[in-house]
């Protein structure tokens, strides 16, 4: 379907997705948040029909994405308590939409990613930025806080960097994000689509089926000890060592030739 904020081209199986807002550098508004929702439900069918195994998301212009659109949040002053929470939970709604997405997510992140475009950054599986690129948690500048993105920001950068920065509100530079785990790779600006691709590569080498099935793995698996994973971890290897994905993979390395899904 047409977006108006968003832009979204297919090149073989993998869903580029870009924030096209560049005028007031990709902000977030009520729509724009309907129609990530709508992307994510459609990516969502699409993946689970084996038509896409990879998503690049990105910001048309200078930035990546600046949070809240000015004018939606002068709106939201004399919004009611009531319709502020169904406003936060069709936020909520969103990330979580894009964090459940059963395949990799790649963030292409150039200028910066303050507030929810943090949060758009936390929710990427893979996160490469530019050199110059500016992050920052910047709500409580604002009196507010970053509250529905903390779940997916402290998966990420953890307890100890969250209590700096969401406190302070203060921005830090693309390596301080690669320190804490926000970004997993950082190059010069001219070299963004470069790092993508080779991600991208990556990728396409692994099984569709076992990418979506490891990313699950990870929130299930997250904070138990080993004991209290053993079930869990022991039926999910056993599980895909008999899929017909998992013995594919395992013949075509015993045989020393790729495994099918890579030509696909």
């Amino acid at each position: 379907m047409p977006y108006e904020h968003l832009t979204v081209r297919r090149e073989g199986a993998v869903e580029y997705l870009t924030l096209n807002r560049p005028d007031v550098r990709n902000a977030f508004n009520d729509l724009v948040i309907t129609e990530l929702t709508d992307w994510a439900r459609a990516a969502r069918e699409a993946a689970e029909r084996h038509e896409i195994r990879a998503v690049v998301l990105a910001g048309a212009g200078k930035m990546f994405c600046a949070g809240a659109d000015v004018t939606w949040m002068s709106k939201t002053i004399g919004y009611t308590q009531e319709e502020n929470l169904r406003d936060a939970q069709a936020m909520a709604r969103m990330f979580s939409a894009i964090d459940e997405l059963p395949v990799a997510v790649i963030g292409r992140i150039q200028g910066a990613a303050l507030g929810g475009g943090a949060g758009l950054a936390a929710v990427c599986d893979i996160v490469i930025a530019a050199e110059d690129a500016v992050f920052g948690f910047t709500e409580v500048k604002l009196g507010i806080i970053p509250a529905v993105i903390s779940p997916f920001a402290l998966a990420k950068i953890g307890r100890s960097a969250a209590r700096e920065l969401f406190l302070t509100g203060a921005r830090f530079s693309a390596e301080r994000a690669k320190e804490i785990g926000l970004v997993h790779a950082v190059v010069a600006a001219g070299d963004l689509d470069t790092k993508v691709d080779e991600y991208v590569r990556e990728i396409s080498t692994a099984g569709p089926e076992a990418v979506g099935a490891a990313k699950a793995l990870i929130p299930q698996v997250w904070g138990r000890n080993p004991d209290a994973a053993m079930a869990l971890t022991s039926q999910a290897i056993a599980g895909r060592r008999v899929s017909p994905e998992g013995q594919e993979g395992l013949t075509a390395f015993l045989d020393k030739r790729r495994a099918r899904w890579t030509d696909q």
